[in-house]
């Protein structure tokens, strides 16, 4: 079975090929530029370096979010135009769950989280037992404060995963002292192999309504219903 795993969801680009239960490839950059000049490009390079035609591909695995908008619907509409033009099916996995599996083995709850500006964050709770990742939290967009604090009393140590941790870093020790795990830099970045480890055992989306997790209104759509605001209403 061979399975394409696709993610732009942040700065993070990373495309992964899976052949009979084995990684065969894998290209990651993390680069301030754009994924969608970039995206296609690599899915091709990799393929071409596996002699993989598209055709070839059973299924295709890709981070829904949340984070970067941008980033999020470029991953999301290439991995269902893709599906769709093969007749494949899609998986949508997300991707604070993908970061998780960088701290899988961790002896306690595994918090990975994204910056969302304005002191909140992107951010969910996990534990790895029986060789799978489970949820202890669930995913939400909130005060970075309030998770920490909510993270203390649970009395367990915790592994903090992020690619924005230098924002946070000081306020996470402070607040959990002892029981804050952090990591050396490079396990704060997503891998896209992990999305085939977490897409494993789930469910196929349909591929025409898989849709974004971005755990919060875009801006666009909070101006509209502000806008709009009791004009049904009125009607």
């Amino acid at each position: 079975m061979n399975i394409l795993a696709i993610d732009t969801s942040n700065q993070v680009l990373g495309v992964a090929i899976q052949q009979n239960k084995q990684i065969a490839g894998e290209i990651i950059t993390n680069l301030p530029k754009n994924h969608s000049v970039r995206l296609m490009p690599a899915i091709d390079q990799l393929m071409n370096e596996l002699a993989l035609k598209p055709e070839q591909l059973d299924l295709i695995v890709v981070a829904k979010g949340p984070g970067s908008y941008t980033g999020v619907r470029i991953g999301l509409s290439t991995a269902k135009a893709m599906a769709w033009a093969l007749n494949i099916p899609i998986i949508g996995v997300s991707s604070l769950e993908v970061l998780a599996y960088q701290g899988r083995f961790f002896n306690g709850i595994i918090c990975p989280f994204f910056d969302a500006r304005r002191g909140l964050v992107y951010a969910g709770g996990y534990q790895w037992n029986n060789f799978s990742m489970q949820h202890v939290r669930t995913e939400a967009n909130l005060v970075m404060d309030d998770l920490l604090e909510e993270l203390k009393n649970r009395n367990q140590p915790v592994m903090f995963l992020s690619p924005d941790m230098d924002m946070h870093r000081e306020r996470i020790v402070t607040k959990l002292e002892g029981m804050a795990v952090i990591p050396d830099e490079t396990f704060h970045l997503t891998r896209a192999s992990h999305l085939i480890a977490a897409a494993k055992g789930k469910e196929p989306d349909p591929t025409h309504t898989l849709t974004p997790n971005y755990l919060r209104l875009t801006e666009a759509e909070a101006k509209w219903i502000e806008q709009n605001k009791g004009k049904h209403e009125n009607a």
